[in-house]
């Protein structure tokens, strides 16, 4: 009888980096996650809603980007937040129902989101998500789609 040795294991480090948890497929275009979804795993429509008010205290305040809304008050554009992150992270769908597709490039051309504005709003958006004190992989989940978004965003680089 011939020995063979064991498959040799390969740690999780080794074959690539971590895979971010994945949103399920909807039942429908605007239907509920098919399986547990990333909104649900990270406590649903309490955790953005929090992470929704928290960014927008810091937006609030700063000299850049307040300006960008044309609502004196930021509550519609902390609904709209609100419903757009719920459904990308397989939440409700409320956002397409209601805005249609999100476009967030064509919605965000009439801004001018230079580097300066995106750092300001990645800098509220991480102080949001620092609230949320979320299991390590969900944070660097939903951190990487944030910044990836943010970078997208930029649609200038005049001051």
């Amino acid at each position: 009888m011939i020995e063979r040795s064991p498959e040799p294991s390969v740690p999780p480090e080794a074959s690539g980096p971590a895979r971010p948890a994945s949103v399920p497929l909807r039942g429908s275009e605007h239907g509920p996650a098919l399986g547990q979804s990333f909104y649900d795993s990270v406590g649903g429509r309490p955790t953005f809603e929090k992470l929704v008010t928290e960014f927008y205290r810091g937006v609030a305040e700063d000299p850049v980007l307040k300006p960008m809304y044309p609502e004196s008050d930021l509550r519609p554009a902390a609904r709209r937040l609100l419903m757009f992150l719920e459904q990308y992270w397989g939440g409700p769908g409320t956002y397409s129902a209601e805005r249609g597709h999100p476009r967030l490039r064509m919605r965000h051309l009439p801004y001018k989101v230079n580097p300066d504005a995106r750092d300001r709003w990645l800098a509220h958006m991480r102080a949001a998500v620092d609230t949320l004190e979320l299991p390590p992989l969900a944070e660097e989940t939903l951190w990487d789609y944030l910044q990836r978004a943010a970078y997208a965003m930029v649609n200038t680089f005049e001051d």
